[in-house]
């Protein structure tokens, strides 16, 4: 799968489960190691455990499965590692205080979701 088609599924997928916040940023010309990070926020670490267990889920039937994944025991920061695209499932306290958004973001590589 290319790299769009793997953030669009991404992006599908947890809007179905209904995370929020969700947001792109490319960062092609600004990483060697990635094309996209999509980045959601669950309300508890109960939900981003839920948003996490459903892309693996749902991903997996459609023939995506994440390289790596970090974090999903506590579940305030989860990373799953896709190549071209990399989500981070968040909870709102860790979200706000990594602000991904602010370090990667330059105003024009970001979409807002929802």
């Amino acid at each position: 799968m290319e790299s769009k088609e793997i953030k669009d599924l991404v992006v599908s997928l947890l809007q179905e489960k209904k995370a929020v916040d969700i947001t792109v940023i490319d960062v092609e010309n600004q990483s060697s190691v990635t094309d996209f990070f999509v980045i959601a926020t669950g309300r508890s670490t109960t939900q981003v455990k839920s948003l996490v267990d459903f892309l693996d889920e749902k991903g997996e039937e459609k023939g995506l499965t994440a390289y790596r994944r970090d974090g999903v025991r506590e579940a305030r920061w989860v990373v799953l590692d896709y190549g071209s695209v990399i989500v981070h499932v968040f909870n709102d306290a860790t979200r706000d205080f990594y602000n991904l958004e602010k370090l990667w973001g330059n105003g024009e590589n970001i979409e807002r979701i929802d």
